[in-house]
C-alpha cells in the first residue's frame, strides 16, 4: 500500500500509524518477493532450503505474493517439481505440516528446465519471473540462491547478467545468496568477488554461513554483552585458553566429489570456526547493525596471529576403519569415489593468538573432524586455576579448570563448569560440577532452523549474520600459510573412526600444557 504526496509525485512506502516499529509482538513479515534458487535438486536444497521456505510460509514471515523457482536440468514439467517440493518438504520441514500453508506457497511454485551454459535457459527464468511479477505480485523483487558448486558461480551470475536479472531498479532489489566455500584459496576468492562484483551491487550479495544463523551462535553476543557478570573475566587476565570444536560423526557421506581436494580446513575451519572466533574475541559492537558488527569482527581477525612452528602447533588426520556406536565404518581412502592415494585431511586442529590488548598470551585452538567420536559444536572458555588454594592436594584432586561452555549444537545451551565441596564427607573436598542451562527446558518455543533465520534476512534485506568481503578475505590469509605447509607434508596421520583425532592434536595442545576438552 502507498500514498502519494502530490499530482506526478513518487509514491511513498505507507506507513502504518498504528504500529509501533519497537514493538517486539508483532514479527518482521518479508514484503512481496520471490526466491530462484540453482541446484534445486541437490542435498542442501532438498534438506535444508525447501523445508526452511515452507516452515517461514507456515510461521506466517512470508508474504501471500511470494514465488518460488526451481532451475535444474531435469525434464520436469512444473507439476512434477512442485510434487518434488512437497515430498522433501514433509520428509524435513521442523513446523507440522499444514494443507492450507502449502496450496498457498504451491500457488506460487514454478520450474524452469535448462543448463547454466544455456542462454535459452536464463530467457526462460526471465520470462517466468516476470510471469511472477505480473500474477503472484512480487513486484520484481527477486533473490537467487546458487547452492551449486563455486566453479558454477561466474557462470550462472554473467548469464543472470546477460538476461537483465541481476541488476536491482529504483523500485524493486535482486540479491544474490552464495553457498560456500567462497573459493579455496586467497586467489581464487578474490578472483570470484571480482565476477560476482561486476555483476551484482555489493550490497545485494549474501555469503551464507549457517551457523550465524543458528539461536546459540546469536546467543553468545546475548550472554556476552547483556549480562555484567561476564565481561569482567571475558580476557586474558582470567582466560586460560579457549577451544573452538566441530566434530562429526559421519563420513563423507556421499559428497566424495566436493569433499576430496577441500578437507576439513578449508570446508569448516576457514568459515565456521574462524566466524565463531571472531563472535568470541571481538569487543562489544556499538550497535548490532551490519556495519558495527563486521567492524568489531574484522579487527579479530586481523589482529591474529600465527604460529611461528606450524609443525608444532597445527594437526591434520585422516580418518580410519573403525567403530561408529555399534556399526563398522570403512576408511577415508575406501569411500566410494576417493582416490586411494587422496593426502585430503578429514581432521584440523590449529593454534592461534590473537595480537590483542585482552588476549595478549591466549590461545585459541580450534579443531573439526569427521567421523569423530560423537556430533558436537561448542565454544569453551577455560578459565585460570585460582592463586592461591587453601586445601590439601588431596582435596582438590578432582578439581579441574573452571570453564564456561556455549553448546552451539546439539542440545543448545550454556554450561559453567566450577569446584563444589563434595556433601557427607568430613574433610574438605572438592570436585567439578556443572551448572546448565538448556535452550530446551527454558523456552517452550523450539529453535528455528539456521536458514529460516538467514531465507528471510536475505528477503528483508538485514546483513548482519553475513561474511563480508573483507572477512573472507582475512580468513583466507589466515588459513592459505598453514594449507601451504602442509602441501608439502605427505599423508596426514590417520585415526581411527568413531575416536576423537590423531594424536598428533593431542601432543600439539600438551606443549602448551593444555589438553582437549571431551566434550
Amino acid at each position: 500500500m502507498t500514498q502519494t504526496t502530490g499530482q506526478g509525485a513518487a509514491p511513498l512506502e505507507w506507513v502504518n500509524p498504528l504500529r509501533d516499529p519497537m514493538d517486539l509482538r508483532l514479527p518482521r513479515i518479508a514484503g512481496p518477493c520471490s526466491i530462484v534458487i540453482f541446484g534445486v535438486t541437490g542435498d542442501l536444497s532438498r534438506k535444508k532450503l525447501l523445508p526452511a521456505i515452507y516452515d517461514l510460509a507456515n510461521r506466517g514471515l512470508l508474504p501471500p505474493s511470494f514465488g518460488l523457482t526451481g532451475f535444474a536440468r531435469r525434464d520436469w514439467t512444473e507439476d512434477h517439481f512442485r510434487d518434488f517440493v512437497k515430498e522433501n518438504v514433509q520428509a524435513h520441514c521442523r513446523t507440522q505440516f499444514n494443507d492450507a500453508t502449502w496450496e498457498q506457497l504451491a500457488r506460487g511454485i514454478r520450474f524452469v528446465r535448462g543448463t547454466f551454459e544455456d542462454p535459452d535457459a536464463f530467457a526462460r527464468l526471465s520470462d517466468t519471473v516476470a510471469e511472477l511479477d505480473r500474477d503472484r505480485g512480487t513486484r520484481g523483487n527477486h533473490a537467487f540462491y546458487m547452492s551449486v558448486p563455486p566453479r558454477d558461480f561466474p557462470i550462472v551470475a554473467r548469464q543472470l547478467a546477460n538476461c537483465g536479472l541481476a541488476k536491482s531498479g529504483e523500485d524493486a532489489w535482486r540479491r544474490v545468496i552464495i553457498e560456500k566455500p567462497f573459493g579455496h584459496d586467497l586467489a581464487s576468492a578474490q578472483q570470484l568477488d571480482e565476477v560476482i562484483s561486476e555483476v551484482f551491487d555489493p550490497d545485494s550479495v549474501f555469503r551464507i554461513d549457517h551457523y550465524l544463523g543458528k539461536e546459540t551462535v546469536q546467543n553468545l553476543l546475548a550472554l556476552r554483552f547483556a549480562n555484567t557478570m561476564y565481561e569482567p573475566i571475558w580476557n586474558a587476565n582470567y582466560v586460560d585458553h579457549v577451544q573452538i570444536t566441530m566434530a562429526e560423526d559421519i563420513g563423507v557421506a556421499g559428497r566424495a566429489g566436493y569433499y576430496d581436494g577441500i578437507g576439513a580446513a578449508r570446508d569448516v575451519i576457514q568459515n565456521h570456526l574462524l566466524q565463531l572466533m571472531a563472535l568470541t574475541a571481538m569487543e562489544e559492537p556499538v550497535s548490532f547493525s551490519a556495519r558495527d558488527l563486521m567492524a568489531e569482527k574484522t579487527k579479530v581477525l586481523s589482529a591474529v596471529r600465527l604460529p611461528r612452528d606450524l609443525a608444532a602447533h597445527t594437526a591434520r588426520g585422516q580418518y580410519s576403519a573403525g567403530w561408529q556406536g555399534s556399526e563398522p565404518v570403512c576408511g577415508y581412502l575406501e569411500e566410494k569415489g576417493i582416490d586411494p592415494d587422496s593426502t585430503t585431511e578429514t581432521y584440523a586442529a590449529i593454534r592461534l593468538d590473537i595480537d590483542t590488548r585482552r588476549w595478549a598470551g591466549v590461545p585459541f585452538y580450534l579443531r573439526t573432524g569427521k567421523r569423530l567420536g560423537r556430533r558436537v559444536t561448542e565454544i569453551a572458555l577455560v578459565f585460570k586455576r585460582a592463586p592461591h588454594l587453601p586445601f590439601e592436594s588431596t582435596a582438590t584432586q578432582e578439581l579441574g579448570k573452571n570453564a564456561l561452555v556455549i553448546r552451539v549444537q546439539p542440545y543448545e545451551g550454556v554450561t559453567i563448569r566450577f569446584g563444589s565441596k563434595v556433601p557427607g564427607v568430613t574433610s574438605m573436598e572438592v570436585r567439578d560440577v556443572s551448572m546448565d542451562f538448556s535452550y530446551g527446558r527454558s523456552f517452550t518455543e523450539s529453535s528455528p532452523e539456521a536458514y529460516e533465520r538467514l531465507i528471510l534476512d536475505v528477503l528483508l534485506g538485514d546483513p548482519p549474520l553475513f561474511p563480508t568481503t573483507k572477512e573472507v578475505d582475512l580468513s583466507w590469509r589466515i588459513l592459505d600459510p598453514i594449507e601451504d605447509f602442509w602441501s608439502t607434508l605427505g599423508q596426514p596421520q590417520p585415526y581411527r573412526a568413531g575416536t576423537w583425532g590423531p594424536q598428533e592434536a593431542v601432543e600439539m595442545l600438551a606443549r602448551d600444557g593444555h589438553r582437549w576438552r571431551m566434550p
